[in-house]
């Protein structure tokens, strides 16, 4: 069946383009309550960090010039959590680079692997873990069984085949320095990492009880949080940078524009070191809070609540937009690379540790896999950046002369399956009606044979 190309979007629900860039005057109109939050929340994050990084030279400190146990070896704890954080960022390095040479066979590779190597550790864990171990080895199991599901049955390969199209035309131009961001972002990362496992380290090695429990997690929840502000400031700079490509055709060097969000007093870099970590919880409300806000927070200076709420807006200004969206499955392919890499690292780490300290083996999987997870997340950023600036610039000006008949074209074929699938179910519930009524019928010519006057004949008979 041929599709027609007959989506198009009437120039009279069209809104005229935002300046991409924010004049003095826009950003006065910022309100002195969202000014207030956003000092507030770059002023605690900043401190953390200070204050992280303080904790994490003490512990080390005490636990390793201080602090002499027997039970804690250094070398034999460090060793193997180091190397498993360099074997992380060399991944996410890696899976740039195959990315960009080949997105397709990447994808598909990491919608196999992704699994395999999830249920790899659960199975780890299961056969060397004692108490508490087996059951999370058990859960790790059964994410891994989803994550399968997931990629196999619910991923339709129409979907998958959209999404590399879209991958690919999103990341062939990309903006200048976009791959040198995202390098010095990974490299930051590991470094990050590997020094707040000095702390970890520091602090396992005393073994005081609740206090020192209470430390780790502090640095593992400092972790989590400056990664996904990494991630998310990455995103907002390259984001810009590709959004005003595909709007304007001009060029926006990445590193300006992330140069320009991170001096900016009260602007988008700050929101985003607000919204931190509960970007998983805000991608859940779609109007309030999606990824695609992340777009008009670089390139018009809006508060995120906004930013989100005009992005998705702009989705359903053009039918069937909305729903092309939803199926694209950039951030679900970046999430799978980022468990996967964590995966991998958590068993180079688990093994090794097994081999030499057996007592250590669960924390030392349970942290590699956290720090090359968080890893996988920043390195991927800039791809899921340059997509979302694709459908953001598309839903302003789907007449751009950047775009070409690929969204069209899948907006077409989808309505075209959406009214197929109506009308099969049309057909269906009305075959459905007519078995109904045909043994209703029979039924009821079943219940009249034992009607009275009909028993009295035939006890006459």
């Amino acid at each position: 069946m041929e599709i027609e190309q007959t989506v198009t979007t009437p120039a009279a629900t069209q809104q005229p383009q935002q300046d991409v860039v924010t004049s003095p005057a826009a950003a006065q109109q910022q309100t002195l309550t969202g000014r207030f939050f956003r000092c507030l929340f770059t002023s605690i994050f900043y401190s953390q960090l200070i204050l992280i990084s303080a904790l994490v030279i003490f512990l080390t400190l005490r636990g390793l010039l201080f602090t002499k146990s027997p039970n804690f070896h250094p070398k034999k704890w460090y060793t193997p959590l180091l190397s498993s954080v360099a074997l992380s960022g060399l991944l996410s390095l890696s899976w740039q680079c195959l990315f960009l040479c080949n997105i397709a066979s990447t994808s598909k590779a990491t919608i196999i692997l992704a699994p395999l190597l999830t249920f790899s550790v659960g199975i780890f864990l299961v056969l060397y873990g004692k108490t508490f171990v087996p059951g999370i080895g058990g859960l790790l199991i059964l994410f891994s069984f989803a994550q399968a599901i997931h990629s196999w049955l619910f991923v339709t390969r129409r979907r998958r085949e959209f999404t590399f199209t879209i991958t690919a035309l999103s990341t062939s131009v990309l903006p200048p320095r976009t791959r040198l961001i995202a390098v010095v972002s990974s490299i930051l990362s590991v470094l990050y990492s590997a020094f707040l496992a000095a702390g970890i380290g520091g602090a396992t090695a005393t073994r005081r009880g609740l206090v020192d429990i209470l430390f780790i997690s502090l640095i593992v929840i400092s972790l989590a949080w400056t990664m996904q502000v990494l991630k998310n400031v990455q995103v907002v700079a390259v984001s810009k940078a590709a959004y005003v490509h595909f709007a304007n055709y001009d060029v926006i060097n990445a590193c300006d524009a992330l140069c320009g969000e991170a001096t900016a007093a009260t602007g988008p870099c700050t929101q985003v070191m607000g919204y931190g970590d509960c970007a998983w919880v805000a991608n859940h409300m779609v109007l309030v809070g999606n990824r695609y806000g992340f777009v008009h927070v670089g390139v018009h200076n809006k508060g995120f609540v906004q930013a989100s709420r005009d992005a998705w807006q702009e989705f359903r200004r053009t039918v069937g937009l909305e729903e092309l969206v939803d199926a694209d499955l950039t951030s679900s392919i970046c999430f799978l690379s980022a468990f996967g890499i964590g995966a991998i690292s958590a068993l180079t780490a688990g093994i090794w540790e097994l081999n030499i300290h057996e007592d250590y083996f669960f924390q030392m999987t349970l942290y590699a896999f956290i720090i090359g997870y968080f890893l996988g997340r920043v390195s991927s950023a800039w791809l899921q950046a340059c997509v979302m600036a694709y459908f953001v610039a598309y839903a302003a000006n789907p007449e751009g002369a950047n775009f070409d008949n690929t969204i069209p074209e899948r907006i077409a074929r989808q309505n075209v399956e959406e009214n197929k699938s109506l009308a099969d179910n049309e057909v269906r519930q009305t075959e459905e009606e007519q078995e109904i009524t045909y043994h209703f019928c029979l039924l009821f010519d079943f219940l009249k044979l034992f009607q009275p006057y009909r028993l009295c004949r035939l006890d006459i008979v």
